[in-house]
């Protein structure tokens, strides 16, 4: 067993008291489900103990295929004792650092610490740094000046982590300006646009986005690049998170709104030290790429570099129908709405499963009289009424009339959800921006196409909400209902339906979208908890604006008993109710309809949304926005069930000192083998998940 050093135990003390959250929100994982863990994959034994070797680690555990040289740099951040092998203290000890907040220059940091002092020294620096990629790219002066100002004239001076964490900022810049240096061979503070794109592919690649990088000669314009534009051009692309407040500063937080160059640049100026020609490039890349002279937040999405962090939503699976949007044909846009369909009939049913209790109340306070029918009013207010129902017909009387109701709602919400998405779409501009009347538009039309499902539905659903309230009654039937009213019959009070559904859908859609965007974090993700709380939100004015036109819906839809005014129209019914029972009557059930509607679609929207998320299909159209706050490499998509706890971050901050500070180190180009105790294990991971 490997003797820990004081410095060593107090480390592991700390990372064990450490169990807040970091930014990535990751908890410790417990110690017995790690132990578990690490002994599946560790293959070396001393004296009845496991350990973790450079392969078991890199190559089995954390699925990477660097070669030899990288695996052994690797293991040691873990290794504290630098011998080669990796412990279970160590691996947790580990763990628990992934869980800091700045568990991505600890990583760095660990990576140079070559002798596990707590410093750099220079000799460290070199023998890590000339294993890297861009060390290949670009032959850095290491005993030049820059060098010099870190680690002293002899370069005998040693860097602690603080001082380590600015030198590794800095020094990625500086071979920029080495590369540019070297191209330079006149001196002129010029190099050629080919030079110019032969430099950000080879240095600053881990900031290119796919748009940039084939679009390099195009901003350029094929002219020869001055000092200045090459680091305004680089400084825009480390300052893209910063460009994205300056934006939403500009447009008071709207993710949609295009702005001008002008507009931009002036609250620049009031937030930052972003330059007039860094504003000027990014119009530049913006007009290259989409061809217009105003930017929306999702044109600044397209060129702001990877980041090493990003939401994760596990996906069931993930198809590509189309390799471009190009390729869209009219086939693919019908399987769209299709698969749109499907999944707004699922949603629609767990929406309304939700909340029918609330439903049913709703139904039967707005259809309790007040001014012709002879008696005591049955229920004093909705709570009454939900017990008295709970009390009388028990709690399976909550749902009366929910067969028919999830028959009709799937089809209803599904066409409701679909015919919004498909008008949207062809209302938003190639930039992905569609005005404020456009999605009211959508919203209408959503509503209007509901009706042809909604009405049968509602006109049975309400018969058996009420049947009942009448003590003894016969038992009605959803079958018997349809019979009963016949095809033209289902269509009764249709036009109420129209006067409520429209203007609902109207209000609704585009209240859901402004909301949701302004939950949106920085980088434009919706967690599932700001998409229920959107749809809540959006549905409260919504559902209450309208009640009047459901109100007399209801009222038309229900048989009148013995002793109940009928109503012969919208209008007819309006001015009875008006002259019977006053204007209050319009209001009835308004609270109950605004606790009914308002979840139900916060639920809706939020399944209708993680659907989409889980069962991916890129049909080249638009897609609900919020689904992921950034793009990460394929290979990082990957996840491992053994990645628990802090090692859910571990990839992330690996690619995070390739992506950040632009510090890659070398793969093989082949499959690993692995060892054969991973192999079996990798074996029995795969059989697992098939049964599952």
């Amino acid at each position: 067993m490997k003797a820990l050093t004081l410095d060593e135990i107090l480390n592991l003390c700390g990372m064990i008291a450490y169990c807040q959250e970091s930014p990535l929100h990751l908890k410790r994982a417990p110690t017995e489900k790690l132990r578990d863990v690490f002994n599946r994959y560790a293959t070396h034994e001393i004296n009845g103990e496991l350990f973790m070797t450079s392969e078991d680690f890199v190559w089995g555990f954390l699925g990477q295929s660097y070669n030899e040289a990288s695996v052994k740099l690797l293991t040691s951040i873990a290794d504290t004792t630098k011998d080669g092998l990796i412990s279970f203290v160590e691996f947790q000890a580990f763990e628990g650092l992934l869980c800091a907040p700045d568990a991505l220059y600890k990583t760095a940091f660990q990576l140079f610490d070559r002798n596990g002092n707590g410093s750099v020294t220079y000799s460290e620096f070199v023998d890590v740094f000339k294993q890297t990629d861009l060390h290949a790219k670009i032959p850095f002066k290491l005993d030049g000046p820059f060098i010099q100002l870190y680690f002293g004239k002899d370069r005998q001076r040693v860097i602690s982590y603080a001082e380590f964490s600015q030198f590794l900022h800095d020094f990625h810049e500086e071979c920029a300006l080495e590369a540019f240096r070297m191209k330079d061979t006149s001196g002129s503070g010029f190099i050629s646009a080919f030079d110019f794109q032969d430099i950000m592919m080879n240095v600053k690649n881990h900031l290119l986005t796919t748009e940039v990088k084939e679009n390099l000669i195009a901003v350029t314009e094929g002219h020869k690049v001055s000092f200045p534009y090459f680091m305004a051009f680089n400084s825009l692309l480390n300052n893209m998170e910063l460009i994205k407040r300056i934006y939403l500063n500009a447009t008071g937080g709207s993710r949609t709104e295009a702005i001008t160059k002008d507009e931009l640049l002036q609250s620049a100026q009031t937030m930052s030290q972003i330059t007039p020609l860094e504003i000027d490039i990014l119009y530049q890349l913006t007009g290259a790429i989409h061809q217009t002279g105003r930017i929306v937040y999702g044109d600044l999405s397209s060129i702001a570099p990877e980041h090493y962090t990003k939401h994760i939503t596990h996906r069931l699976a993930e198809i590509k129908a189309v390799e471009s949007p190009a390729d869209r044909s009219l086939f693919i846009q019908l399987l769209e709405s299709t698969y749109r369909f499907t999944l707004g009939s699922v949603a629609g049913a767990v929406g309304a499963t939700a909340v029918y209790p609330i439903d049913l109340v709703k139904t039967r306070m707005q259809n309790q009289r007040t001014g012709s029918f002879i008696g005591e009013v049955a229920y004093r207010n909705s709570w009454d009424c939900f017990k008295k129902v709970i009390r009388h017909e028990g709690v399976l009387g909550l749902y009366r009339g929910l067969v028919p109701q999830l028959m009709g709602v799937a089809p209803e919400k599904a066409i409701k959800l679909t015919m919004n998405d498909f008008v949207r779409d062809k209302l938003t501009d190639k930039q992905g921006h569609i005005p404020r009347w456009a999605e009211v538009v959508a919203g209408g039309c959503a509503g209007a196409s509901q009706v042809i499902f909604t009405n049968p539905l509602e006109i049975v659903k309400i018969r058996l909400q009420v049947a009942g309230e009448i003590a003894g009654g016969a038992k009605v039937r959803a079958w018997a209902v349809v019979r009963e009213l016949g095809l033209f019959g289902l269509y009764k009070g249709a036009r109420a339906c129209l006067l409520r559904d429209v203007p609902f859908s109207a209000i609704y859609f585009p209240a859901y979208a402004h909301t949701k965007a302004a939950f949106a974090d920085e980088q434009g993700y919706n967690h599932p908890l700001t998409l229920l709380a959107a749809g809540a939100i959006a549905g409260i004015p919504a559902a209450s604006l309208v009640t009047p036109a459901d109100v007399i819906k209801t009222r038309l839809q229900v048989v009148a008993r013995t002793g109940q005014t009928t109503y012969n129209g919208v209008i007819d019914a309006a001015r009875k109710i008006m002259a019977e029972e006053g204007p209050r009557a319009f209001w009835k059930g308004a609270v109950a309809r605004v606790f009914r509607s308002s979840p139900q679609f916060g639920v809706t929207l939020v399944t209708y949304e993680l659907l989409q998320r889980m069962l991916y299909v890129d049909f080249g159209g638009s897609r609900p926005t919020g689904s992921d706050v950034t793009k990460v490499k394929q290979e990082l998509t990957k996840v491992n069930p053994d990645h628990i706890g802090g090692y859910q971050a571990a990839l992330p901050m690996l690619n995070g000192i390739e992506t950040k500070f632009g510090l890659s180190l070398p793969r093989f180009s082949s499959t690993i083998k692995l060892p054969a105790k991973l192999q079996q294990h990798q074996q029995a991971q795969q059989q697992q998940q098939q049964a599952s």
